[in-house]
């Protein structure tokens, strides 16, 4: 980042991408991206956003393991209604 912030006048970060084997566009991406871990423009820094990506997964995790204990326990609570113990089928039978 440092060779582009100290680049000599007329030098593009073109010609500096071009000089290290990388596309302009990615130059740019890590220029703007230091600009946020640095301070200097609003954003996420690079490593809360990966904190934030694992929090968000397990955010979803709990959700479902949330979910499928709430629906355990309301099948389980209409078992011990009275006449709920059996199907229908099966108590007709009787």
């Amino acid at each position: 980042m440092r060779v582009t912030r100290d680049r000599e006048p007329g030098v593009t970060v073109e010609q500096i991408a071009k000089d290290f084997g990388v596309h302009p566009m990615t130059l740019f991406k890590w220029l703007r991206q230091a600009d946020v871990d640095a301070g200097l423009t609003p954003g996420t820094a690079g490593g809360e956003s990966v904190e934030l990506r694992e929090a968000r997964k397990r955010i979803r995790l709990l959700e479902q393991e949330n979910e499928v204990l709430r629906r355990a326990a309301a099948y389980l609570s209409q078992a011990h209604l009275p006449g709920k113990a059996l199907p229908a089928r099966e108590r007709a039978g009787r």
